[in-house]
């Protein structure tokens, strides 16, 4: 199932990497199963057309829980942050904080609050994002050579 995971099959509280283009992946913390089939949390947005393009942002997002395969068949763990900061106990710290966000509003923002700065919230109590380092370079390119950019990690 899982595409160059360092597990065969994840654990309860791993963060989960979906990725969605050459620069930017989608997260989520493996929920566990339900009736046979593994879910995860992740930070979305309601209405993919809500953004503000100048600031990367989504006005209707929202913590939700779905199926693996329904956010993506391709995924990694990456628990990248484990060697410097310790993961929380998935049971009485991150499930009950999944299950409490599910469904609120929270506001996207692909610097300061994405999918990754989500899961790691989740997973280690702080929000961390490699992404936006590696992805900050190329959306700069993007923005000046077509005049915008469009938020596509937002459209789960």
């Amino acid at each position: 199932m899982g595409l160059g995971s360092s597990h065969p099959k994840p654990f309860p509280g791993d963060i989960l990497e979906f990725p969605l283009n050459k620069y930017f992946s989608h997260f989520g913390i493996y929920y566990g199963e339900r009736d046979g089939v593994p879910y995860v949390a992740h930070l979305t947005c309601r209405d993919s057309e809500t953004k503000l393009l100048l600031f990367g942002r989504a006005l209707k997002s929202e913590v939700k829980l779905d199926p693996v395969e329904l956010v993506g068949r391709k995924y990694k763990v990456r628990n990248l942050l484990d060697k410097v900061h310790p993961p929380r106990d998935f049971y009485s710290l991150v499930k009950p904080a999944i299950d409490d966000m599910i469904g609120r509003d929270v506001t996207f923002d692909i610097l300061f609050h994405n999918s990754e700065h989500q899961a790691t919230l989740f997973r280690y109590g702080l929000k961390k994002s490699t992404q936006v380092r590696v992805g900050m370079v190329s959306a700069c390119v993007s923005f000046e050579g077509e005049g915008g950019y469009d938020v596509q990690q937002c459209r789960m």
